[in-house]
């Protein structure tokens, strides 16, 4: 086992979905099964407009032959291990690059660099999730979310400490942490939407800086929903509570609908934004992806 990167391009001609499976060839087969077992960092190239950098970390359970298409593989995503960066890691910092085995043993970037799966040490591992991860000023929580008590001592709660490692492995266990990705997804959502609920239009912010709205899964995360923005949408209460039980849900262009089991849906369409479509990030990696709006009708939605 051992970690890796794995460029991804959000304009990929492969049949990539980062948080379930990256396509490969052949020529990268071993390189792949290196990984098996452990975590990978995704990478999008420089030459891509806007790009992200190093963006999302995952851990690659088993690798198959792709029967679609011969001689392509696809290594598979553990499910609920995907964890998009809340900062994306552009390939060189103030300091270089940050992916020091990238380098030559002149210091000039070699030919590594261009590679589409590569191994990555430990260390580079670590630099880059820590970059990607670190809250800065950590987004304050509603205090009726999962995971959220309040102090008793009067002092900040010690679980909603940014994102530190003391060792080199424990940023793993941290990885799979309900309670850091559950945070850091909220995080990640409403920079995305501007703290924006996506239904209703609404900003509101309490006089503690308090967001009064709710990162919510499309896919919830008991149903197998991944912490990929693709599957997130930033929703406000009451919105959330809807959305959750069914009553309202999303078409593939973004319409909202309202459910014919709905007991007043003129009360609800009251509180839809007058566009009637959800106001959503204009980049469309960041957008709520039709293969979850699809789950989330067929699974949630009352019709």
């Amino acid at each position: 086992m051992g970690f890796g990167v794995f460029i991804h391009r959000s304009d990929s001609i492969y049949d990539d979905s980062p948080a379930e499976q990256y396509q490969f060839p052949r020529q990268y087969l071993g390189r792949v099964q290196a990984c098996v077992g452990d975590w990978i960092i995704y990478y999008e190239p420089r030459k891509v407009a806007a790009t992200r950098g190093y963006f999302a970390v995952a851990k690659v359970a088993q690798v198959i032959p792709d029967s679609r298409a011969p001689d392509m593989y696809l290594a598979l995503i553990e499910p609920g291990s995907y964890l998009d960066f809340i900062n994306p890691v552009p390939f060189s910092g103030p300091d270089g690059v940050i992916e020091r085995g990238v380098l030559n043993e002149e210091g000039g970037i070699s030919g590594r660099a261009q590679a589409a799966v590569r191994p990555i040490s430990a260390a580079d591992f670590n630099r880059i999730v820590s970059i990607g991860l670190d809250e800065h000023e950590p987004e304050l929580p509603r205090l009726d979310e999962p995971g959220v008590t309040l102090p008793v001592d009067g002092f900040e709660d010690r679980a909603q400490a940014p994102f530190v490692f003391e060792q080199e492995r424990d940023r793993v266990t941290q990885l799979s942490s309900r309670i850091v990705r559950n945070r850091l997804f909220r995080r990640l959502v409403l920079r995305v939407y501007d703290k924006r609920c996506a239904i209703t239009g609404l900003k509101l912010i309490n006089g503690g800086g308090r967001a009064e709205v709710d990162a919510a899964h499309i896919r919830p995360v008991e149903a197998n929903g991944p912490d990929i923005l693709g599957n997130g949408i930033a929703l406000s209460g009451t919105a959330h509570w809807m959305f959750d039980r069914g009553l309202i849900s999303l078409s593939d262009e973004l319409e909202i609908l309202i459910s014919r089991q709905a007991n007043d849906p003129e009360s609800i369409q009251g509180l839809i934004n007058k566009t009637g479509r959800a106001i959503v990030p204009s980049r469309p990696f960041e957008r709520p992806h039709p293969h979850f709006l699809q789950w989330h009708r067929e699974n949630c939605f009352k019709q």
